[in-house]
This record gives structure tokens, sequence and C-alpha cells, in this order.
């Protein structure tokens, strides 16, 4: 559970982060970088498609400044994946949502 966000760091189950990161069911990926940074693409999701998450939440920032092409996001409504994109203070609400009763990953740019 996320207990915490203010602008480039994040405390989930009592530890901080301070990078960006993706959330899985049973582990966190606190090393995650993207392709183009500030711009999400497919490659970047290589490894949450493995997972097969039914909703993927995606936190672009602070001040929204993450980029997800809407293309991106009919690609994976394609797959059965329902996305949610919002800003981060307001994606981890929606992951604290659904982390008990949905199969859900969640992505989370820290800072802008």
């Amino acid at each position: 559970m996320i207990q915490s966000y203010s602008f480039g760091k994040i405390t989930i189950d009592g530890k901080e982060y301070t990078s960006d990161l993706i959330i899985y069911k049973n582990t966190i990926n606190d090393k995650w970088w993207r392709k183009e940074g500030h711009n999400l693409h497919l490659e970047d999701l290589v490894d949450v498609l493995n997972e097969n998450p039914k909703i993927l939440i995606i936190g672009t920032g602070a001040y929204g400044l993450m980029k997800v092409p809407s293309e991106l996001i009919k690609y994976l409504n394609e797959k059965d994946i329902r996305v949610i994109v919002k800003k981060t203070e307001v994606a981890c609400t929606e992951y604290n949502k659904f982390l008990q009763t949905e199969d859900v990953v969640a992505l989370f740019h820290l800072t802008c």
C-alpha cells in the first residue's frame, strides 16, 4: 500500500523510494527508466505486459509532464488492460483503491 507521495518521494509499505518505479503484485522495480525520459513507449512496458495485469495505473508526475500516447493506451486496451493515467498523486490513490481487489500494476514518475 502507498502511504504517501510528494514530489520525488513515495513511501510504500513503510519503505521510501526516490526514483521512478513499477509496482508489481509481488515486487517493486525501483530502477525503472524510459527510453525517452518524459515519453512512455511500448518498449518501456515489456516486463509489465509479461505480468498481464487487468489494470495498469500510470502516474505521470507531480505536474503530469510524462506523456502517454493515445496509441499506446489503445494498444493496451486491445490487450484487455484497463489503463488509468493520472498525475502521480491521484494515481497513488487509484492504486490503493484497486490494490486489494484487482490484478493491478502501477508505474510512477515521481518528479515533474
